[in-house]
């Protein structure tokens, strides 16, 4: 029997997923990547990694990649609110449906743990800070009611199967490889390209609304220690933020150009993350400032 050990990473031509991928393969492990490219791209994917292009609820060809692995870090999603709200159904079958499929063949092969990359979009709007893994959910949208629905499904796959899941709360994440393109970029990658391209700043609404970066090193960290902990493994939730909200105009201040407000958006006023229990769990502190991640992206963009 081969020595080596097995990872899989769904998404993993993705953005955050194309990070945990390079951190597995420095770490020795073999990497199959199942991607089927919609959103990610063949360029993001290592090259000592193996790439399957096929779709994440195809539960026949993802059994066999999954099958030997030691840990499954699930990634593959359709993203972003405002394209869920277009298409919910879409949406609904990769992402309740595809996690379905994964955490089905993932018990079949006896997996030693799942990792979910939840979302912390499952907050909502909630009239306390920091949101709190204990604060009953408010999906404002079907992505976000999807990736909640995620999570319960890796509860109930600990609960009723015996196989071992965590989920991580991710708090709007930046970094290298992040896509500034298309109406559902990130807020971040579009000022970027909007700087570069010698373009206003479009701010939705009064550009007051906050949000929780939190760089895709911190994010990939704290992946892999849930891969190992000792103190998950039941379907824990937990958050993945730096623990800082920090408003919209605040950003586009950093990033640096003149502004234009535009119509708001059905969207959370205010996130910002309690990470006591990513503390606590998993030993894991943010590491990357705002100010530090902003500056290797302009770099990047060359803005």
């Amino acid at each position: 029997m081969s020595s080596i050990k097995k990872a899989v990473v769904t998404g993993g031509a993705g953005f955050v997923g194309s990070h945990v991928v390079d951190v597995l393969i420095k770490e020795g492990f073999a990497v199959s990547v199942i991607d089927d490219l919609s959103g990610g791209k063949r360029d993001n994917v290592h090259k000592d990694a193996t790439l399957h292009v096929v779709d994440v609820r195809d539960s026949k060809a993802i059994a066999p990649i999954i099958a030997g692995s030691e840990f499954v870090f699930h990634l593959a999603a359709l993203p972003r609110v405002q394209y869920s709200i277009e298409y919910p159904e879409e949406t609904n079958s990769v992402n309740v449906g595809g996690t379905l499929a994964v955490l089905k063949a993932s018990k079949d092969a006896g997996v030693k743990r799942v990792v979910y990359a939840a979302s912390s979009s499952a907050y909502g709007n909630q009239e306390t800070l920091p949101l709190s893994e204990d604060v009953p959910p408010q999906p404002l949208s079907p992505y976000a009611l999807q990736k909640y629905v995620g999570e319960l499904y890796c509860r109930v796959f600990s609960e009723v199967y015996g196989l071992s899941t965590v989920s991580l709360r991710f708090f709007n994440v930046y970094g290298s490889r992040l896509d500034p393109e298309g109406a559902y970029a990130l807020v971040i990658g579009k000022f970027l390209k909007q700087k570069k391209d010698g373009v206003p700043l479009t701010i939705t609404g009064d550009g007051q609304q906050t949000r929780d970066f939190t760089h895709v090193q911190d994010i990939v960290r704290g992946m892999i220690l849930a891969a190992r902990s000792e103190h998950v493994g039941k379907g824990e939730v937990i958050n993945l933020g730096r623990g800082q909200e920090v408003s919209v105009n605040a950003l586009a201040e950093l990033i640096g150009g003149t502004t234009v407000h535009i119509e708001p958006r059905l969207e959370p006023r205010h996130t910002r993350a309690d990470i006591t229990r990513a503390k606590e769990f998993l030993n894991w502190t943010p590491e990357v400032s705002l100010e530090e991640g902003v500056a290797e992206l302009k770099k990047l963009f060359g803005v």
